[in-house]
């Protein structure tokens, strides 16, 4: 299932992002922004556990997420500051990793990195910036389910439907939290109006 997080916030946020005067900086800082909303928005039904935390005036039990029990993923590059994002909220999650190319002509990915902690039995929090032909976010899921993962959910700041559509029909136990679905794919399968090369705009790489 897919749920749409649009707020004032987010929206002023992620017109940021549109702005192609907007530097890297200021980029990456929002996407990390917009990216603890969607956490926020995915988490709010988890389950809490009591921690005995140190106060200043002693030791107090306090609700606090299991942070050992998640796992989050990232398909580079471009959803590294997602990942940092969700590691500066819940420090203790695990970090993972997996690369895929697209190939501009087929539209197709191939994945050539993968670097997955232990995934069994735990929430595996998948994050990337684009969802576009849904292409990257399907190989990537299914690299994940042969880890045998509790359960898998989806971050994005923007999408189409086309690439929404796919990973509905495919994998319906899997919930997608984005910020923004937009118009649709042109002929070349970029996002339209969308944010152009999301990690080439992160990281000050040349077209």
């Amino acid at each position: 299932m897919t749920h749409e997080v649009t707020t004032p916030i987010i929206k002023t946020l992620i017109s940021t992002l549109r702005n192609s005067n907007t530097d890297a900086l200021r980029f990456r800082h929002n996407v990390k922004e917009i990216t603890r909303l969607l956490l926020n928005e995915a988490l709010k039904e988890e389950g809490l556990h009591t921690k005995t935390v140190e106060t200043w005036n002693g030791p107090k039990q306090h609700e606090v997420l299991d942070e050992e029990s998640f796992v989050v993923v990232t398909v580079l590059r471009a959803g590294m500051p997602m990942l940092e994002s969700v590691m500066e909220c819940l420090p203790n999650v695990t970090g993972g990793f997996l690369a895929m190319k697209r190939d501009e002509t087929t539209h197709k990915s191939k994945l050539y990195y993968d670097r997955l902690p232990d995934c069994s039995g735990k929430k595996v929090i998948l994050v990337d910036v684009m969802l576009a032909t849904g292409g990257s976010l399907s190989d990537a899921i299914d690299v994940i389910k042969t880890r045998n993962p509790l359960d898998i959910v989806c971050l994005n700041i923007i999408g189409s439907p086309e690439g929404i559509d796919l990973i509905e029909k495919r994998y319906s136990d899997v919930d997608i939290y984005i910020s923004q679905v937009d118009e649709k794919l042109n002929e070349n399968k970029f996002i339209i109006p969308g944010l152009g090369d999301a990690g080439d705009r992160e990281y000050n790489t040349p077209e």
